[in-house]
C-alpha cells in the first residue's frame, strides 16, 4: 500500500462518508451495506498509473476495494456496450462520454476529474531534431515532405487521435503517420523503442516514461485540452460507492495525486 499516514488522514477528513463500508445509518441505501466490497473502474489508458495510486488511497480510506481496468477509451466503451460489468467510467474525452450517455450506459451527472494537453513525444535526445508540429508536416507546402520524420499517432476514434487531428488542423499541417494505434500506451511504446521518430501523446504520458522520452510542446495546445469526465454506470451494483469514488477523485488528496502525475485540475462543481 502506497498511502502515507498524512494522506490517509487528509482523505478521511475530506470524505467523512468514507467509512469502512457505506452505511445505511449514514444515509446510504440499505442494499449497499453488503454489496460495496469492491467496485470496478474503467479508466482511459493515460490514467492507468495514477488511478492505481488513487485507488489504493481510496481503499485505505473507505475499505472498498477498487479494480482498475485501463485501455483505450473507445475500446472501453465497446466493452461496456457489449455488457461488460463495471461501476465507474472515465474516458479521456467528453465525446466518448457523450456516446456512452447516448447509449444510456451512464447515470448523470458527469464530473470532470482532470485535464491533459497534447505534446510531441520523441526518443531521449530527440535524434530527429523535431522542434514543432510543422516538422511533421507532409503537405506539398512543407519544406521537405519526402523526408518527414516517422510519426505514430492514435487512431482518430481514440481521444488522443482526435486531439492529434485537432492540433494538425489548428496548425494547418498534414500528418502522414506510419502507424495508428488504439491506445496512447502503444504510441509511447513505438517511440520509446525507436520504431518511430515521434508520436503525439499527452504530456502526462511523457512524464510517466521518465528518461526514455523527451517532449516537444505543441504551440497553442493548451487552448484545446482533453477533459476526463467520470460517471457512474447504469449497471453498477454499487452506485453509492461508485459516486463516493468519484468524489474522492475530486477531493484534495485525489486532485493532489493527479496533479503530481502531471494532470491539470478537475472541476469540483
Amino acid at each position: 500500500m502506497r498511502t502515507s499516514a498524512g494522506l490517509l488522514a487528509a482523505a478521511l477528513l475530506v470524505l467523512p462518508g468514507c467509512a469502512p463500508a457505506p452505511n445505511a445509518a449514514d444515509g446510504q441505501d440499505a442494499d449497499d451495506q453488503h454489496t460495496a466490497a469492491q467496485i470496478t473502474v474503467f479508466a482511459a489508458a493515460s490514467l492507468d498509473e495514477v488511478m492505481t495510486t488513487v485507488a489504493d488511497d481510496y481503499t485505505a480510506a473507505s475499505g472498498v476495494d477498487v479494480e482498475i481496468s485501463s485501455a483505450g477509451s473507445a475500446g472501453l466503451l465497446a466493452q461496456l456496450q457489449q455488457g461488460a460489468p463495471a461501476d465507474v467510467f472515465i474516458p479521456a474525452d467528453e465525446q466518448t462520454m457523450e456516446r456512452a450517455a447516448s447509449a444510456e450506459l451512464i447515470t448523470p451527472p458527469t464530473r470532470r476529474i482532470a485535464a491533459n494537453t497534447l505534446v510531441i513525444a520523441v526518443p531521449a535526445g530527440n535524434p530527429a531534431q523535431i522542434r514543432s508540429l510543422q516538422d511533421l508536416d507532409t503537405s506539398p507546402a512543407a519544406d521537405s515532405p519526402e523526408s518527414s520524420p516517422a510519426l505514430v499517432v492514435c487512431a482518430e476514434q481514440v481521444p488522443c487521435g482526435a486531439a492529434a487531428q485537432q492540433a494538425a488542423d489548428a496548425a494547418g499541417v498534414t500528418l502522414s503517420p506510419v502507424s495508428e494505434e488504439l491506445a496512447v500506451t502503444d504510441v509511447l511504446g513505438k517511440v520509446s523503442s525507436a520504431e518511430a521518430d515521434a508520436g503525439l501523446v499527452y504530456s502526462t504520458d511523457v512524464l510517466r516514461a521518465g528518461d526514455q522520452l523527451d517532449s516537444v510542446e505543441i504551440e497553442g495546445a493548451e487552448a484545446y485540452p482533453n477533459h476526463y469526465p467520470a460517471a457512474v454506470l447504469q449497471g453498477s451494483a454499487q452506485p453509492a460507492a461508485a459516486r463516493d469514488f468519484i468524489e474522492f477523485l475530486l477531493s484534495a488528496p485525489g486532485q493532489r495525486a493527479l496533479r503530481e502525475a502531471g494532470f491539470s485540475p478537475g472541476d469540483p462543481g
